[in-house]
């Protein structure tokens, strides 16, 4: 069971945010997922957080991607060390215009899986350090 919990979360985050499929949600994400930490600011509750964030990140940073550095699992519980990166060459990120730069995002997600789905989900993204490469908090 852990193991195939840690390729749901693998595979849901690689074909969300790394290839950019937004459908990955439908496939993987329950859709009364609870999501305690909504990974952008004013984003509607639940599975579509998901999604909005990946749009969000995707429209600003065309190339942006996500580097698994650690997946444990233990019962129906898996969690995600990652660092996503991309170049920020497409629309405002987070209301600044498109820099040239590339933009490392560090984070921690912690997925509950049940019935083969993605059912609720808590994260810790940088986001210091993201408002840091935006320019919009000094060092």
């Amino acid at each position: 069971m852990e193991s195939r919990n840690k390729e749901i979360v693998e595979a849901f985050i690689q074909e969300l945010f790394t290839k950019g499929d937004l459908d990955a949600v439908d496939r993987y994400v329950h859709p009364d997922c609870i999501v305690h930490d909504p990974p952008v600011p004013e984003a509607p509750s639940g599975a579509e957080s998901l999604r909005q964030a990946a749009v969000m990140f995707r429209q600003a940073l065309p190339d942006w991607h996500s580097d698994l550095l650690q997946l444990v699992a233990e019962g129906d519980i898996v969690v995600e060390r990652f660092r996503a990166s991309g170049t920020h060459t497409g629309g405002p990120l987070m209301g600044v215009a498109p820099t040239g730069r590339t933009l490392v995002l560090d984070g921690i997600n912690i997925f509950r899986i049940a019935d083969g789905r993605i059912v609720e989900r808590w994260g810790r993204l940088d986001q210091l350090g993201l408002l840091r490469q935006l320019g919009l908090v000094p060092d």
